[in-house]
């Protein structure tokens, strides 16, 4: 078959069994789910664990903190070609946080932000509060009329923590 007319996802599998050829120990793969659509992403996750779980060790190098989170044993989080935090993802994750995220869009935060209560990380679509207390802060938020319909509580994630560890502004 002609390997120009495979999908991403088809492409990849395609390199990983090539790759998989010479039974190596130890996989190294670099970005190897950029591109594809989630379907072919979770499918290729899947391979993945079946490799490791035949005692192969698989380096992986990805942007997708996702991916690191749900395949990763450790990871290393690097930030200008060093090391800043390094460890199982579940404990990196115990140590540096011990808050959830409330998410909700920017349009239900009636009037200016800047006097909230409540410390706010304000974008363009959206406001996140970081808290320990969820019940308190659904008291304030209810006691200044914010509609809580579209409201989202999640724990911490990769995402949180590269940002904390390595800042929010763009860099160039």
């Amino acid at each position: 078959r002609d390997n120009r007319k495979l999908s991403g996802g088809q492409m990849q599998r395609l390199l990983l069994a090539i790759a998989l050829a010479n039974d190596p120990r130890v996989l190294f793969l670099d970005e190897p789910t950029t591109g594809l659509d989630p379907q072919a992403r979770h499918n290729f996750w899947d391979l993945v664990r079946s490799i490791k779980a035949e005692g192969r060790t698989v380096l992986l190098t990805t942007h997708y903190m996702e991916e690191a989170y749900f395949l990763c044993d450790v990871i290393a989080i690097m930030d200008s070609g060093r090391i800043i935090a390094e460890g199982p993802p579940s404990r990196l994750l115990q140590e540096h946080f011990d808050d959830v995220v409330l998410e909700l869009p920017r349009e239900d935060i009636p009037g200016a932000t800047v006097d909230f209560p409540l410390p706010l990380l304000v974008t363009s679509d959206r406001v996140e509060i970081s808290t320990a207390d969820v019940e308190g802060a659904l008291q304030v938020l209810l006691a200044r009329g914010v509609p809580l319909r579209r409201l989202k509580i999640r724990p911490r994630n990769l995402e949180d923590l590269f940002l904390e560890l390595t800042g929010r502004e763009l860099r160039t």
